[in-house]
């Protein structure tokens, strides 16, 4: 069971957490809804739409900007603790600046728990009904991209054509063992291509001695055949970047398919690790935050905090950024990219705790 004083330093450590939250909330609305009445100004929807879709994608956001609100939090914290003085009535009661530190850690940690497997995964589904209803007014709507079991689905509405594209996997610039079926508006079969691959770099494909059947009459002496859609490589890799929408088990489920599908998962999989290393960075941030508190000076004031705060988010958000991009394009393993700010910063505040009781 906590004892009272560590109580109150959860209690009010979490209540500075939900505070920060409820605020960087309200700044994700306010910017969000700009950005969506400009996007429905020239088109017949109802007013509240905009407003509706805002509340749907502010979820996500904020869990993406939850690990500076954790640090922000901790540095509020204990500005009250110094501002009221109490800090050295919680040490008269045996709490030393380690064991603060430690109440802190795991509050973090247990927070972070919960973020990831309940707040995350309601953010998600919130976050796919927002691109769903946006995708209805968008003009990009003729066309659809789906990776499951049996491979790779493309939807294309263009040129008075419906294409639908079915590729075993995809290979660098190619599809492999593609069947394509051109429907015209009525949705009657017009010819169904058949090809061992198919060249996709640019948005005209290039068809290499394919198999085109048109009334039921196969024709194999073409040599070469370009089509016209709306897909590249491109394209296709942009369509499947948006996984804010899936829940952990629909990631999972994702990552197998892309897996058999020949596509890389690696976006998949550094999300992933990002997801459940997310209590234990919560915890380091906390730590870190506090080190620097018990380190400058008590009598600096709110508007300091606030600057000094905002300028480690950036600093941190930036080291995350560069590592995830080049565990994104290959250049160091996607493991490595999660790791490594992590071993970093738990560096630095191991070195900050040495003699920490002393502060």
């Amino acid at each position: 069971m906590l004892k009272t004083y560590e109580k109150y330093i959860v209690s009010n450590f979490t209540k500075k957490i939900i505070l920060i939250s409820i605020i960087f909330f309200s700044l994700i609305i306010i910017l969000s809804v700009l950005e969506e009445i400009s996007f429905f100004k020239n088109l017949n929807v109802n007013f509240m739409i905009p407003y509706l879709i805002t509340f749907l994608g502010a979820p996500i956001t904020l869990f993406e900007v939850f690990p500076f609100i954790f640090l922000l939090s901790t540095q509020f914290l204990f500005y009250d603790l110094f501002k009221k003085d109490e800090l050295n009535l919680l040490k008269t009661n045996g709490l030393s600046n380690i064991k603060i530190i430690k109440i802190l850690f795991f509050s973090s940690f247990l927070i972070g728990v919960f973020t990831v497997f309940i707040f995350y995964n309601a953010a998600s589904k919130l976050k796919f009904f927002y691109t769903d209803i946006k995708n209805d007014y968008s003009k990009d709507n003729k066309y659809l991209a789906v990776v499951n079991e049996s491979g790779l689905w493309l939807k294309d509405e263009i040129n008075q054509s419906i294409l639908i594209v079915k590729a075993k996997y995809i290979k660098e610039n190619y599809l492999i063992d593609v069947v394509i079926n051109q429907f015209d508006k009525n949705f009657e079969l017009e010819q169904t291509i058949q090809a061992n691959k198919i060249n996709i770099s640019k948005n005209l494909w290039i068809i290499n001695e394919p198999i085109i059947t048109k009334e039921n009459i196969s024709n194999t002496n073409i040599k070469s055949y370009d089509l016209q859609t709306s897909f590249n490589t491109e394209k296709i890799n942009s369509l499947f970047s948006n996984i804010s929408t899936l829940n952990l088990l629909e990631l999972f489920n994702l990552k197998k398919d892309y897996e058999n599908l020949g596509y890389s998962s690696k976006e998949i999989q550094i999300h992933l690790l990002n997801l459940f290393t997310t209590p234990v960075f919560y915890g380091i941030l906390t730590v870190l935050s506090c080190i620097i508190m018990f380190n400058i000076s008590k009598n600096r004031s709110l508007f300091f905090h606030i600057i000094f705060g905002v300028l480690m988010s950036v600093i941190i958000y930036y080291i995350n950024f560069i590592f995830n991009s080049l565990g994104n394009n290959g250049k160091i393993p996607a493991m490595a990219s999660t790791l490594i700010p992590i071993i970093c910063l738990s560096i630095i505040s191991i070195m900050g705790l040495i003699r920490i009781n002393e502060k």
